[in-house]
This record gives structure tokens, C-alpha cells and sequence, in this order.
């Protein structure tokens, strides 16, 4: 059987006419003008099939139906204050936590000092992270699965929207054992193409960007093809062989000389870092507030040097000041002329 749902406006209506004994008296009580009220109760009446209202020249007061009705509405309106409580107790419960998705670049290197600093500013909000390439972490975001996500894709699909919270570039670095390490020219992107890499896997943003840079030449098959920065770290540091993987991963190893990078003459694989979130274009929330932290902060600067790519020293800045303090036998020698 098919219903006519009554307005739950009319039934508190009909309720206050209950308890405060007259109609007028219920629409001043409920901030009702009362001719308002009167073709309120009229509609419930109409929906119901009852009258409810007994209209006399002195006022109006409920009918024996109306008594009835007014019962079961209480009722009725202390279960939708009940899913109204529930909703707000659930909207509260989202607003508290923050699911993020990351790439492997942006989750190894920047995110642990921006949901530190996150979560020192929120510390009711429990931020939920996921890790995935660049690839995946769209499909999370287009599907509902996380409500932010940060990629090192030089694309965005369609559908999303995105803000630039930084940026990197991709570097071929080996081995000091390695005889490009030793190489005093410039490689040329011909020779780069056809030299066997170890690079990540499809589907992530580094694989991406390299790909693009190299699309217009003859491929070699990849030496290794690894599922994340610290594992292609790993395998350059073991002298595996010459790797591709962002100057955000290898920033300690090259300042250190545990690595080298090899320049590579014409090759374009600087990065924009990105936050990539669903409709609609105006971020609000947790995912808005660590998007705005991350852009307040800065932590990665815009303009890195050509040689020493100061990019990733910005990050440690307290590293960068180690080099410069001489060390102990260097001035006991000094003072002991």
C-alpha cells in the first residue's frame, strides 16, 4: 500500500497544539505566522483523512483524532531526532579522519614531515594512508576509495581537480664503481635509451615521466624494473647498475657520494607534485587543511640548481650545515704549528 508521507514541520505543528493548548498559541511558540499554521494543519488533515482541529470563533484546539495523531507524533518525531543525531554523529566520525593515498616518491620523501606537522595542528584527526603508484592512487580517488591523493604524474585524468604542492626531477645516478660515474662528457639521450635501467614499474609517475623523456628513441629492456624509490636505491647502491628514480630519493646518497648522477645532455625530466581530489574544485575539510599546510610550509623549493640540485638538501637542512664544520685533528694539527 502506497503512503503519503506526512510533513514532520506539520507534526511538531499539531504536537505544540497539544502542549500549549490552542493553535495560536503553538505557531507563536514555533515562530509560525498563524495563517501559516492554519493551512499547515489543513494540508496534514487533507494527507491523513481526519479532522484534527476544532475551529471555534474563541480558537482552535486538537479533536479526540487529533489527540491520537498528536500521541503517535511525538513518536515519530523523536525517531527522526534520532537519525538526525545518528547522521550528525557520522558526519562527525568523517570529518575526524582523512584517508590519503600517496605515490611512492611523495610517501617516502615529503609526506612524513607534512602529516607530523598535520597532525600536531589537528591531533583529533586520524589521517588513514595509503601507498600505491601514481596510477593506482587516481583509481582510489575517482572511486571514492581515499578523499586525497598526491601523484608525481605529468598528467591528470579528466574528472579530477589538482593544485601544484611541489616539484622534482628524475636522475640517472650509479654507482662510484661504475664507469659512467667516471664518464667527464655529458651522456646523450640516444646512448641513455639504449643503456639497460634499473626504473619503475608501469603504472607509476616516474615510469611515466621517463617514458615520455625517452619515447622518441630506441628502448633497451629494463635491467630491473622495481616497485618502489628505496627498492631502485638499493640496487644503485649495490652497484647493480644505473638507476632512474627522483633526486627527492637519492638527496643523502649523492651529497654523501654513496652515489653518483650522470648528466645526460637534452634530458627533460623535471616533475610537478601534485594533490588530485573528486569534484567539487573547492577542497573543504581535513584534506583541505593539509593541502593548505603543505602549501604554507613549502618544503620543496621551486628552482633547483642545475649541478648540485639544491632541491633535495632543502629538506635537511640541518645535514647541509654538517660539511662546513672543520674537523677535530684538522685543528690540533693547526694549533700545534
Amino acid at each position: 500500500m502506497a503512503y503519503t508521507w506526512p510533513d514532520l514541520d506539520a507534526l511538531e505543528l499539531l504536537v505544540a497544539v497539544d502542549d500549549r493548548g490552542s493553535l495560536g498559541a503553538a505557531s507563536r511558540a514555533l515562530g509560525v505566522a498563524q495563517p501559516n499554521a492554519s493551512r499547515t494543519i489543513k494540508r496534514l488533515e487533507r494527507a491523513l483523512g481526519a479532522t484534527l482541529i476544532h475551529r471555534t470563533p474563541r480558537g482552535s484546539t486538537l479533536t479526540p483524532e487529533g489527540t491520537v495523531i498528536a500521541h503517535r507524533a511525538r513518536d515519530v518525531l523523536a525517531r527522526a531526532a534520532d537519525l538526525l543525531d545518528t547522521a550528525a554523529a557520522l558526519r562527525t566520525k568523517r570529518d575526524a579522519e582523512l584517508a590519503v593515498a600517496a605515490s611512492m616518491t611523495v610517501a617516502e620523501c615529503l609526506l612524513p614531515p607534512w602529516l607530523g606537522s598535520f597532525q600536531r595542528a589537528h591531533p583529533d584527526i586520524r589521517v588513514h594512508l595509503q601507498v600505491h603508484n601514481s596510477m593506482r592512487v587516481f583509481d582510489l580517488v575517482t572511486s571514492g576509495g581515499c578523499a586525497l591523493g598526491f601523484v608525481e604524474s605529468p598528467t591528470v585524468p579528466a574528472g579530477l581537480h589538482s593544485v601544484t604542492i611541489g616539484r622534482d626531477r628524475l636522475a640517472v645516478v650509479v654507482h662510484p664503481s661504475h664507469p659512467l660515474a667516471r664518464r667527464r662528457s655529458p651522456l646523450r639521450v640516444a646512448d641513455l635509451a639504449a643503456t639497460p635501467l634499473v626504473i619503475r614499474e608501469q603504472g607509476s609517475g616516474s615510469r611515466h615521466t621517463l617514458d615520455l623523456a625517452l619515447e622518441a628513441y630506441e628502448r633497451a629492456t629494463p635491467l630491473l624494473e622495481l616497485g618502489s624509490s628505496a627498492a631502485i636505491r638499493a640496487a644503485a647502491l649495490g652497484a647493480v647498475g644505473p638507476a632512474v628514480l627522483s633526486t627527492l630519493a637519492v638527496a643523502d646518497q649523492l651529497r654523501d657520494g654513496q652515489l653518483k648522477e650522470v648528466p645526460v645532455d637534452g634530458l627533460h625530466t623535471d616533475r610537478t607534485l601534485r594533490a588530485v581530489w573528486r569534484p567539487p574544485r573547492r577542497l573543504t575539510g581535513p584534506a583541505a587543511e593539509l593541502v593548505k599546510l603543505i602549501q604554507d610550509r613549502r618544503v620543496t623549493p621551486q628552482a633547483p640548481l642545475p649541478e648540485r640540485r639544491v632541491t633535495p638538501q632543502a629538506l635537511l637542512p640541518e645535514r647541509r650545515v654538517t660539511p662546513q664544520a672543520p674537523l677535530p685533528d684538522r685543528r690540533v694539527a693547526t694549533s700545534g704549528r
